[in-house]
């Protein structure tokens, strides 16, 4: 081997990786390039030697070559194969030796308040894994129209497209995406907004945070749901608010219970986290005549109302505002993909116009490619067939779900009215649901256990949740059977 030629042991693969072959190949060479630990000149191993050390086909190797000689890392040399290009991009920072500390940082005083003891949801990267996933919020690659989003998402990477997105569009949205929202999204709540009362937002918890900034004040008094989603009542004090939490009924939030001095109200009302139940007309209205007696803001989270196949959805609470105090949080990545991180703010034009600000402080707008994309997939019809596809798994789901729970004997405490994607089951006396649910992963099944939906719980929670929308229909019965099994032995 010559003084310049580079050695086989430089590249390896890892096939349990989802990038392709091909891609691993280019990223070892552009690594090695850029740190400086290939110079210009080095001579790459064959396509023949290489293809048979990584046991790859030669045409893989030749490709991943070929590749990076259009990039301008790679030249091809006559007779000599491949080599590192005299263009190539080379490091360019000078070493300097690093300053000996004597001490560490003492990051505990650096950070005087912290969230690491904060309650969460607890979400399994690996939950694909598990047979029995029983867990909500994930996508079912299944019935993804995949073929579409990517069409979609070429179509966005088209020149004229491209032209819109690669510019500063500062503070503003994707218009095509805004205008689908207004005359698409919206009317279906019934609610009518203007562009100028919506804003694009990185998913519903950046919607959520994003309010919370905005509303914060000293001695802000805020009222969450008893079980509720958790996150809410953290962000609540991690910026001063008093935070009550006021117990739901079967009806949800009972505005008859609420404290005398508050000032924003959250509320799930259409499906109520977690328990799913969905809140009566005749309740809503006494909630928001609370709000203008004593003025205080509804802040409304109304997610996953697209999955309604036992009944049309009932009104958001923002189609009932007549004096603009509900600001209304909507998400795409519910019934997208939870990866996706596209939501949006809909509010009294004052208010967005205050959120758009903030959220130009913190990351300027979301994405200008994952916006269209979701344009093209909503605005061609993808998004209205997918969610046709969803409804029918999602129906024979709950239904094999609801009769295997009957049939074992658990009780389905919570449950949306219209369909939605989960059912909120109560154990037996003495349960603690957090426990049974590091148990059940012995057995390969997945639940989400109440605790931490609840405020300030000192005993077991025997409450826990399960989604029926990623799991097949052919493994339901025996998850529950597994799930019975440990319960009742």
């Amino acid at each position: 081997m010559s003084a310049h030629e580079v050695p086989e042991e430089l590249f390896f693969l890892d096939r349990a990786q989802s990038r392709s072959l091909q891609a691993q190949i280019r990223e070892s060479v552009v690594s090695a390039v850029v740190t400086g630990r290939l110079l210009p000149g080095a001579r790459l191993p064959s396509t023949r030697k290489l293809a048979k050390y990584l046991s790859v086909s030669r045409l893989t190797v030749t490709l991943a070559y070929q590749e990076l000689v259009g990039q301008g890392f790679l030249a091809a040399a006559p007779r000599s194969g491949y080599v590192v290009s005299d263009a190539a991009p080379r490091p360019h920072i000078s070493r300097v030796p690093h300053l000996e500390a004597s001490e560490g940082i003492d990051w505990g005083a650096k950070l005087p308040r912290s969230l690491l003891e904060r309650r969460q949801i607890e979400k399994p990267l690996d939950w694909r894994s598990f047979p029995f996933p029983f867990i909500y919020g994930q996508m079912d690659m299944s019935l993804f129209h995949h073929n579409a989003w990517r069409d979609c998402a070429r179509q966005a990477l088209g020149r004229r497209d491209f032209e819109d997105m690669a510019r500063d569009a500062a503070a503003d949205d994707d218009p095509m995406l805004v205008d689908y929202i207004c005359s698409r999204t919206l009317p279906r709540r019934g609610i009518a907004a203007d562009p100028n009362e919506i804003l694009v937002t990185v998913g519903a918890q950046n919607a959520l945070w994003l309010t919370i900034q905005l509303l914060a004040r000293e001695g802000l008094h805020a009222v969450c749901e008893n079980p509720g989603y958790p996150d809410i009542a953290t962000a609540l004090r991690w910026n001063g608010a008093r935070v009550a939490a006021v117990d739901v009924d079967q009806d949800g939030l009972p505005p008859d219970d609420l404290p005398p001095d508050v000032d924003v109200v959250f509320v799930t009302p259409s499906h109520h986290a977690p328990t799913a139940v969905t809140m009566p007309p005749s309740r809503r209205l006494r909630l928001l005549q609370a709000a203008n007696e004593r003025d205080f803001v509804i802040v409304e989270d109304d997610y996953e109302f697209e999955m309604s196949f036992l009944t049309p959805p009932s009104q958001a609470l923002k189609s009932l505002d007549g004096a603009g105090r509900v600001i209304y949080v909507g998400s795409f990545s519910k019934a997208l993909f939870p990866g996706l991180r596209l939501g949006y703010l809909v509010g009294p034009e004052p208010f967005i116009r205050q959120a758009r600000q903030l959220r130009s402080l913190m990351l300027r707008h979301p994405p200008g490619h994952q916006q269209r994309t979701v344009a093209y997939f909503l605005a061609l019809g993808h998004y209205d067939s997918l969610i046709r596809d969803m409804r029918k798994a999602f129906a024979e789901r709950r239904e094999i779900l609801t009769r295997a729970l009957e049939n074992k004997g658990l009780e389905i405490s919570g449950a949306a009215s219209f369909g939605g994607t989960n059912l909120w089951i109560k154990g037996p006396d003495g349960l603690d649901s957090l426990r049974f649910a590091h148990e059940l992963r012995d057995d390969g099944v997945l639940i989400e256990p109440g605790a931490p939906f609840f405020e300030n719980s000192s005993e077991p929670i025997q409450f826990f949740r399960m989604a029926y929308s990623s799991i097949p229909s052919g493994r339901i019965e025996e998850g529950v059977d597994r799930i019975a099994g440990r319960l009742f032995a």
